[in-house]
């Protein structure tokens, strides 16, 4: 899945958005059962990843449209969250950066 800020109106805090979000979505993961029926197979483990720049957005397609949102900045946070460990977030540099920069509480 795929969560974005900062794309229809400018949000100063977006990088922290996404960063709580990120840390509510794994405490959430963990209070699914993979399957109900065998508890002891265990919770649901995410990776995350996520970060920062800009991303083109579109409607693609004539028959079915869908909206889509593109750019390297896609590529990166998909890279990301491939790379990182389960239950875990793995950001790049430069929403690290952005996030030590203004909001040092995180």
């Amino acid at each position: 899945y795929m969560a974005v800020t900062n794309l229809v109106e400018k949000q100063e805090d977006h990088v922290k958005r996404i960063a709580n979000f990120s840390k509510d979505t794994i405490d959430a993961a963990l209070t699914i059962l993979i399957d109900e029926d065998k508890p002891e197979l265990g919770y649901v483990r995410i990776r995350v990843g996520f970060h920062s720049g800009p991303v083109v957005s579109n409607v693609v397609g004539s028959r079915n449209p869908k909206f889509t949102i593109i750019g390297d900045t896609v590529n990166a946070a998909a890279r990301m969250e491939s790379n990182s460990v389960p239950l875990q977030i793995q950001c790049s540099e430069q929403s690290a950066l952005i996030l030590k920069e203004n909001h040092p509480d995180i």
